[in-house]
């Protein structure tokens, strides 16, 4: 290993523990595994989803930002997991992140699981549908009061319900 790698290496080893501290103080119910009593098989959920819904709520992808029609969505309301249809968000804790992806402040209690995500190398905190297991996004520690958490979803897994009024 030639001087440079060292010291990159070592570098990205500092940077760690620096930016993991940067997660989220207070995070949503913790659930390990989620998908407690909505199970499908992997046949059922690829007939169920289409091949981009698959791939995010099922394999952990990500659509690409600015491209979810729920980020015009502004009507009171509240939004549902793609898979199992449960409840996630109210439309009172939606906001404008400027990030790309449909916003949040705060999750309805008890439908977000959360775990950790390794995949950037950095811990990200990956959260879920508690019901049926299907991976929604990120949330991150840089949003608005009163949590100052940012729920980062992807608007291709969740289906909008406005209410009656």
């Amino acid at each position: 290993m030639d001087r440079r790698k060292f010291l990159l290496a070592g570098g990205a080893m500092l940077a760690v523990p620096l930016l993991a501290s940067r997660l989220p103080a207070r995070e949503p119910t913790d659930s390990a595994s989620g998908g407690g009593e909505f199970v499908l098989s992997d046949a059922e959920w690829r007939e169920r989803l289409t091949p981009a819904q698959y791939w995010i709520l099922r394999e952990e992808g990500t659509e690409r930002p600015w491209t979810s029609e729920l980020l015009k969505e502004k009507r009171t309301g509240t939004y549902h997991c793609i898979g199992c249809d449960q409840a996630l968000f109210a439309s009172e804790t939606k906001y404008d992140s400027r990030t790309g992806w449909p916003s949040f402040f705060d999750a309805i209690d008890g439908a977000v699981g959360t775990r950790r995500d390794f995949k950037l190398v950095v811990p990200r905190t990956e959260y879920h549908c508690s019901r049926c297991g299907g991976h929604h996004g990120h949330v991150f520690n840089d949003g608005p009061k009163p949590t100052g958490l940012r729920y980062c979803n992807n608007g291709a897994v969740m289906r909008f319900v406005a209410m009656d009024g």
